[in-house]
């Protein structure tokens, strides 16, 4: 897919550049961004909340397995990207929402599409894991 990384600063002209040498600080911020929208419980917010905003209450019910801290600093992290807003409103008692931001919502057809792939490749996996397994 990506050419073998090199250390000639002049490829051939066609072939395909190395990604984390086009990617910005050689790829770390990428990484990073990677490592927040990829793990497990940013995907089930982020496929969750794209049906639209939820309360704390009703995302820790729809996110399975997930516990109350480990929610709150997905939550908190995802904002930090710019991925979710938190909404507090001024009410008794007090009601927070959170939601896709646009550029949340710009993830919705990744997020849902590699759900797709999980669904629809489940058995093969479960497969593949026995295999290896029992070798």
């Amino acid at each position: 897919m990506f050419a073998e990384h090199t250390s000639d600063p002049d490829p051939a002209p066609g072939s395909t550049l190395h990604p984390c040498k086009s990617w910005p600080d050689n790829g770390r911020g990428v990484r990073e961004t990677l490592d927040r929208i990829g793990d497990k419980w940013s995907v089930l917010v982020i496929g969750i909340l794209s049906q639209g905003p939820l309360r704390f209450g009703t995302l820790h019910q729809r996110v399975p397995g997930v516990s109350q801290r480990m929610l709150t600093l997905t939550l908190r992290h995802l904002e930090r990207d710019g991925i979710v807003s938190r909404t507090a409103y001024a009410e008794v008692p007090p009601r927070v929402e959170y939601e896709l931001t646009p550029l949340g919502e710009s993830l919705r057809e990744t997020v849902l599409a590699l759900a797709r792939w999980v669904t629809d490749h489940h058995d093969e996996i479960e497969t593949a894991r026995h295999r290896y397994d029992t070798r």
